[in-house]
């Protein structure tokens, strides 16, 4: 996490960055998928069959998370937690050891999803006791909507939010825009740049950070929830999220639709969330790119492969 903010005093700016960093390890720890958590919480009542009572925060967020799953065909898909542990992907490091294929046959015939879910008043239940909530491609962008309204309220009004490289930009740095870069996938550096306008979020899903490898293959932490394994078609897929109270989520769940399903129906998804600036990288390196971010952005290395994505 990192928290940029311009045009206040230092102790003023400390102030408000130190209480945003505080609410983000509040809904760290509320959140989090294998630690002691609400959603560890509420995935050992489903497990059970339970009824349990959720709190008016996590309630609007798994609703929203559903509506979102909905528009992405399931493809981003927050009730697979099971999937994502039998990958090993629920801890901090990553052996490189594929699931026991009857466990993982299990998980998927299941179905589970936020469909499962059976709501009374502020009491939830689940249909599935295979749902497994992981807001792991979800919380990020849903955290960077709410800090910035944090800001909003306490008049912080130019800042750049960066939560594991989802970006909220606020404002301006004085009279420049907010400018961030976009790591390449297969090398420690930024591929291009772009200056954000005030209220806009970019997000990435890529194969790069959460993976492991065995014999040359790369496995990441995006699974598939169709075929319960880790999406293999792309490096990267980058969004730029229009001005929105949104922005930030949508930042993050609109690409994992088109990182899972690739460039055939990029456009198509990116169109259920408003999104009109698109940026794929395929398996390969080819990069897919749509006008509209084109004409935003500065490459500081020219792709030797460039598409116009249509």
């Amino acid at each position: 996490m990192q928290i940029s903010i311009y045009g206040l005093e230092d102790d003023v700016a400390a102030k408000h960055a130190g209480a945003a960093l505080k609410e983000l390890d509040r809904l760290h720890a509320k959140l989090h998928a294998w630690q002691p958590s609400e959603v560890t919480r509420l995935n050992a009542a489903f497990a059970k069959g339970d009824t349990t009572v959720v709190d008016v925060e996590l309630a609007d967020l798994i609703k929203e998370s559903a509506d979102y799953a909905r528009r992405s065909d399931q493809l981003f898909n927050p009730a697979v937690g099971q999937l994502v542990s039998l990958w090993g992907f629920h801890q901090d490091t990553f052996a490189p050891v594929t699931p026991d294929p009857v466990k993982l046959q299990t998980a998927l015939a299941a179905q589970p999803s936020l469909e499962n879910l059976q709501w009374d008043g502020a009491s939830v239940s689940s249909s599935n006791p295979q749902v497994a909530l992981d807001f792991g491609g979800f919380a990020k962008g849903w955290a960077l909507d709410h800090v910035a309204n944090q800001f909003r309220k306490k008049r912080v009004m130019n800042a750049l939010i960066n939560i594991g490289g989802n970006v909220l930009a606020l404002g301006k740095k004085g009279g420049e825009p907010w400018t961030v870069g976009l790591q390449s996938p297969r090398s420690p550096e930024a591929m291009a740049t772009i200056a954000l306008k005030d209220g806009e979020a970019i997000g990435t899903s890529g194969d790069y950070q959460r993976f492991f490898e065995i014999k040359g293959q790369r496995f990441s932490h995006i699974i598939d929830p169709r075929t319960g394994q880790p999406a293999q078609g792309m490096q990267a897929a980058t969004v730029l999220a229009p001005v929105s109270k949104d922005a930030g989520a949508i930042s993050d769940v609109a690409t994992k639709p088109m990182f899972i399903n690739g460039t055939a129906t990029a456009l198509q998804y990116a169109g259920r969330f408003g999104v009109k600036e698109v940026l794929l990288i395929s398996a390969n390196g080819d990069v897919y790119i749509t006008e509209q971010l084109q004409a935003r952005l500065k490459w500081l290395k020219q792709p030797e492969h460039l598409y116009r994505l249509r």
